[in-house]
């Protein structure tokens, strides 16, 4: 007697989203993550509402109490004017978290733009393009900003153009790599033989498929324009007085360590130490979830 054997159940069809939603459930249950999202996460709140924040005027000076050390009213201390310390590192945050995302936002949307088309047509355009990025590339970032900022003059939009600028070489390195690696496959192909335009293969069938790069990118790169931006200052080359920017909080103190004045600089030093710490255990997250 023969057996009858039921018809195989066809497999379940898998969404297209869930492999992204796969990996954002295991970033989120990364420990590294978590850490850098809540020291990021307390600065952005300490940026946003930073005067709720704090008790003392950040901007307020007091003669007659400079230099004092931490206490239980000036909980990091009062700077050479008698200003609270605390106060200018909470308020302090909102310069250089609105300054740097800008700027690398600016360098990752027009390093894409380029990496995109010099990777897609290869030949002279990449011989061209590529040996000027190749030349940015071999200066120095930190001097290339103060070159151009002594050329045009300091503010918060030359810092953010001038950052953003020097970013754009950097990012499009890495999105020509990327590219170089889907430029040749059958779906691009494909795109060409319907008679697609270029723009529309570069934006539209290459760039979805080079994003994890770019990501972890941009990541890293705000991490670097956040050193810039608080360098730039130190060097009184980028946020200007009255700021209470942590990098122009450092130029302002930083003579005052010699006299036992500790607290000028070391807070301040480490909010930034912090915040570019908190970025990178992000940027380390997300490159680990996205190579798996």
């Amino acid at each position: 007697m023969s057996t009858i054997v039921p018809p195989a159940t066809p497999p379940t069809p898998r969404s297209a989203t869930e492999p992204r939603f796969d990996q954002l459930r295991v970033l989120l249950r990364s420990p590294t993550f978590v850490v850098g999202v809540l020291i990021v996460g307390w600065w952005i709140v300490c940026a946003l509402a930073g005067t709720w924040i704090v008790r003392i005027d950040p901007y307020a000076s007091d003669p007659l109490n400079s230099l004092m050390p931490p206490d239980s009213t000036h909980w990091f201390g009062t700077d050479q004017l008698g200003r609270d310390v605390f106060s200018r590192v909470i308020v302090g945050a909102r310069d250089i978290l609105t300054i740097a995302p800008l700027a690398t936002l600016l360098g990752t949307v027009a390093g894409t733009a380029l990496g995109l088309i010099v990777g897609y047509f290869e030949g002279w355009v990449d011989n061209v393009v590529g040996r000027a990025i190749d030349a940015v590339l071999a200066l120095p970032l930190v001097i290339v900003a103060l070159l151009a900022l002594a050329a045009v003059g300091a503010s918060n939009f030359t810092v953010i153009l001038v950052i953003g600028i020097t970013f754009t070489p950097i990012t499009a390195r890495t999105v020509r790599a990327a590219v170089f690696a889907e430029r040749h496959l059958d779906y691009v192909a494909a795109a060409q033989l319907r008679g697609e335009r270029a723009p529309y293969i570069m934006f539209a069938e290459i760039l979805p498929n080079v994003l994890p790069p770019i990501i972890v990118e941009a990541t890293v790169r705000l991490g670097y324009a956040i050193f810039a931006v608080a360098t730039l200052s130190f060097l009184g080359f980028g946020i200007q007085p009255p700021s209470a920017d942590w990098g122009l909080a450092l130029s302002e103190s930083y003579a005052l360590m010699a006299g036992g004045a500790w607290w000028t600089v070391v807070f301040a030093a480490g909010a930034i130490a912090s915040l570019v710490v908190g970025v990178n255990l992000i940027a380390d997250s997300v490159q680990g979830v996205l190579d798996r």
